[in-house]
């Protein structure tokens, strides 16, 4: 992928007269901890770099703007109201906010079907709000189990799904009440002859092993509970535990999904189709290996395009027509040194030369490659990711122009 260079002049904010005249066709991803803020301190720059693409006017953006977390412990409505607190003068819609969850409302096939859910925050909302109907929650599953060996036959239990929103807050209850419904087949109340394998479906949000908030390590994450599960489903039962699902970043749907979101908001703008996506992230084993993941996926898809376009002009088919393009055509990742990457703490890399001695902080079942873990550009803060889009769009010197700052 093509490398470029961070502009050496720091643009500053403008007013909004001369926005309407501008259609971008690019639109951005946003992740927000360790790009925005750090737990709940607002990072130096993050009201800089969104001064850049906001209508003083309005207080709304100019150009189409996502906001993609791995969090999933709040609805999107709650996570808006933040970013406004965090961001004055920022007018953020909840259809602007990707959750890790987000992308559950696409599984039509378990919208009617009895679920387990786990995580931290208003599960049963989330899930609800997501079309589940039929919600059980880990804390109603306590109540039937409360010394987690003992049956309360007046409240029998039926789990066909497991949904993994994030990491609990008791791991431990919450890794022996998980393993008890997978090797009873979500029948808890009665020990099977024989384990049941394939288990009962499981869809799992975040997959990140570790985040960055105030403290000066990364904590753990969400995928470092599924690692502990994982581990405990293999020991116990000898079998390997398998997802249906796996939504959030690094996966691709994520993206998917961000796109279509931001197609809808140029629709709403007036704007033409998004042709380029630039994600701007702080954790390479996440934002930046699933922006790229997803750029390979429309490099391919350019790639029929232009093949089908030689096979017109050579006149193999003379009835074949090109299908159009639609959508994104290309997706530049941007990692920034405020969160989880850290030029001088890169503990995916080992001493030794050997690719064997790789650390793989992704989860297991993406594959291991590092060019999908470097990024178009390394930016030291949000503010320069942002400046770096406009230079790559050829709109520094529109911004200069329009302040005088030739």
């Amino acid at each position: 992928m093509e490398s470029w260079k961070l502009p050496s002049v720091l643009y500053h904010a403008f007013t909004s007269p001369d926005v309407a005249d501008l259609q971008p066709d690019f639109g951005l991803f946003f992740d927000i901890d360790g790009v925005i803020v750090r737990g709940g301190k607002v990072l130096p720059h993050s009201s800089d770099a969104f001064r850049l693409l906001i209508d003083e006017k309005t207080g709304k953006f100019w150009v189409p703007t996502v906001f993609v977390t791995n969090a999933g412990n709040c609805l999107r409505q709650s996570k808006a109201d933040q970013l406004m607190s965090w961001l004055p003068g920022v007018t953020v819609d909840p259809e602007q906010v990707i959750m890790s969850h987000s992308p559950l409302k696409m599984f039509q096939l378990f919208l009617d079907k009895h679920i387990l859910v786990t995580g931290q925050g208003p599960v049963r909302e989330i899930a609800t709000n997501l079309g589940f109907t039929k919600v059980i929650t880990m804390d109603e599953m306590r109540h039937a189990f409360p010394t987690l060996d003992k049956v309360d036959h007046k409240r029998r239990f039926t789990a066909p799904s497991v949904i993994l929103f994030g990491e609990p807050v008791r791991w431990e209850s919450n890794l022996q009440l998980l393993i008890d419904v997978l090797v009873t087949n979500g029948r808890p109340h009665e020990a099977p002859a024989e384990i049941p394998y394939p288990h009962l479906p499981v869809l799992a949000c975040n997959i990140d092993l570790m985040w960055m908030c105030e403290a000066p390590m990364p904590r753990f994450g969400h995928g470092c509970f599924l690692h502990c599960l994982e581990s405990l489903y293999k020991k116990i039962t000898g079998f390997d535990l398998r997802y249906n699902a796996l939504v959030g970043k690094p996966s691709e749907i994520t993206y998917h999904h961000s796109e279509h979101v931001l197609q809808m908001q140029a629709a709403e703008l007036g704007l033409p189709t998004i042709k380029r996506m630039y994600c701007i992230g702080d954790n390479p084993d996440v934002d930046i290996y699933g922006a790229n993941l997803f750029n390979r996926t429309l490099e391919k898809k350019m790639e029929i395009r232009r093949e089908q376009e030689k096979r017109k002009r050579m006149k193999q088919y003379s009835t074949e027509q090109p299908q159009p393009v639609i959508g994104c055509e290309s997706c530049e990742s941007i990692l920034v040194c405020t969160g989880v990457y850290n030029a001088s703490r890169d503990y995916t890399l080992s001493q030794q030369q050997d690719s064997e001695a790789l650390l793989h902080h992704n989860h297991r079942d993406f594959i291991m490659d590092q060019n999908l873990r470097k990024p178009s550009v390394i930016a030291h803060n949000v503010h320069e990711a942002v400046q770096s889009v406009f230079e790559k769009e050829g709109l520094a010197s529109v911004l200069r122009s329009r302040e005088g700052l030739s």
